[in-house]
């Protein structure tokens, strides 16, 4: 029995504008040896579509990690079933580790859309794209982009292809190198970036409309989830393991209006899951963010709210919390990192603000199975008895531990200090900055030892 035609990937303009160029953006596959969807978006790469549709270009999405218009049981196409919230599994093929990574003792898969599929996709894209965008959201996950690039490549070799996103813009020379496409480091909105896209393209530059890059071109999946939300781009703090202000100078927030529309337009297509993907969000919050709770809390609207970049805890006040809960907050994430309150990476925390923070929480009404806190795992000479005790210290509250495996990243203060507790070469080689391997944890993976992880993370013990 033959197999059905695949679907096009429409393209999409505003009113007026369908003779502009076509460009066509690509997420990627995930190359990893663990991959889960925890509202997943590529909100860089929806950004530039939207900057670039607004100044009269027609755009198109192909998300491998979204099944969006491919989620037709016609075509054959079996996608996990989402969680109540919209997260969940993806579908994954098994493939060879890359060579620097064979000696790990754990399956390596692909993640997302079949690959014969994705290529017979953009195959049949008619008519071909003047410019093609790759993004990449990890820079461990460079492969699937490169893989992606090839096959552009060898589609439309005259047609300029662009590598942004992480990998790009933090490990230059590595891309540079391996990459068979134009690098755009840092944001789109950059003029630099802006005016060298559409010389690139051979196209005259217009106006840019949007030089803050909040605004997102969410409708080109079908029929989604789950959406997110993005109110502010970068962070004003600077935490030792973060990349945030290499990749985003800038701490920008935008309006409300814009965000509540974005929420309204989600809203009215089906969507009731809605992730923050703010850095900061409690930073500010008279900016954009409590016009927009109070709004959607006195609105008919009934959807959830969910925090997957963890909140600021001292920030968490009796009123920040009664409005997160009349807003619908469903998922609360919580970044402690550490109980070694005299000795933080990151922005500092006393352990009043952490307990205060607690219990305001759980007094504005949110259940103990509502609440995750991250704790760090694996940075660079950490002692893993503070992890271990910080883990009990959450369960003893009733709170959910959840451990954030660092990954050293290029353009983090604590990248350096990495490279030198790290046995691999992280700065030569980004598949070694995989927090899968555990890279600055002496000994590196094991099993006995995240099987035992595991089970203190549930309260068991060998």
């Amino acid at each position: 029995m033959a197999r059905p035609a695949f679907p096009h990937i429409p393209w999409s303009a505003l009113p007026g504008r369908e003779h502009g160029p076509r460009v066509l953006g690509i997420n990627p596959w995930i190359t990893d040896f663990a991959a889960f969807n925890v509202w997943s978006r590529p909100a860089g790469l929806l950004a530039c579509l939207d900057m670039l549709r607004t100044a009269g270009a027609s755009v198109a999405l192909l998300d491998c990690l979204a099944p969006t218009w491919l989620a037709d049981p016609e075509q054959g196409l079996k996608w996990p079933k989402p969680g109540k919230y919209g997260t969940g599994h993806y579908p994954k093929e098994e493939i060879e580790p890359p060579a620097p990574l064979a000696f790990m003792d754990r399956r390596f898969s692909r993640y997302g859309l079949p690959r014969d599929r994705v290529v017979e996709a953009l195959a049949a894209l008619d008519p071909i794209p003047d410019a093609v965008l790759v993004t990449t959201i990890m820079t461990y996950w460079y492969p699937g982009a490169l893989d992606i690039l090839d096959i552009c490549a060898e589609l439309w070799p005259d047609t300029p292809r662009f590598l942004g996103g992480t990998y790009a813009t933090l490990c230059g020379e590595h891309a540079t190198e391996h990459a068979n496409a134009h690098l755009q480091q840092g944001p789109l909105e950059r003029p630099d970036n802006w005016s060298r896209f559409w010389e690139l393209i051979d196209f005259d530059m217009p106006q840019q409309a949007d030089k803050n890059g909040l605004s997102l071109s969410l409708d080109l999946y079908g029929n989604p989830a789950y959406s997110i939300v993005l109110g502010s781009r970068g962070c004003p703090f600077s935490c030792e393991y973060c990349a945030s202000n290499a990749l985003y100078p800038r701490f920008r927030q935008g309006a409300a209006k814009a965000v509540m529309a974005g929420i309204q337009s989600e809203y009215d297509r089906g969507v009731r899951d809605f992730a923050f993907y703010d850095d900061a969000l409690l930073v500010n919050p008279d900016r954009w963010l409590w016009p927009v709770l109070d709004e959607i809390a006195a609105s008919p609207m009934n959807l959830r709210l969910h925090t997957p970049n963890a909140m600021h805890i001292r920030h968490l006040t009796p009123d920040v919390c009664a409005r997160l809960k009349a807003a619908g907050l469903t998922t609360v994430r919580l970044g402690l990192e550490t109980t070694d309150f005299d000795h933080r990476h990151d922005v500092k925390l006393t352990r009043e603000q952490w307990e205060d923070g607690a219990r305001n929480l759980l007094s504005a009404g949110f259940a103990l199975d509502d609440i995750g806190v991250y704790i760090l795992f694996g940075l660079p000479g950490q002692d893993l008895g503070n992890v271990e005790r910080a883990v009990q210290h959450v369960r003893a509250y009733g709170f959910r531990p959840h451990l954030a495996h660092y990954t050293p990243i290029p353009g983090s203060p604590m990248f350096d200090t990495a490279c030198t507790a790290s046995p691999y070469p992280l700065k030569d080689e980004p598949l070694f900055q995989n927090n899968s391997i555990w890279p600055c944890v002496p000994g590196g993976f094991n099993w006995d030892e995240a099987k035992r992880w595991k089970l203190l993370l549930h309260g068991e013990r060998r």
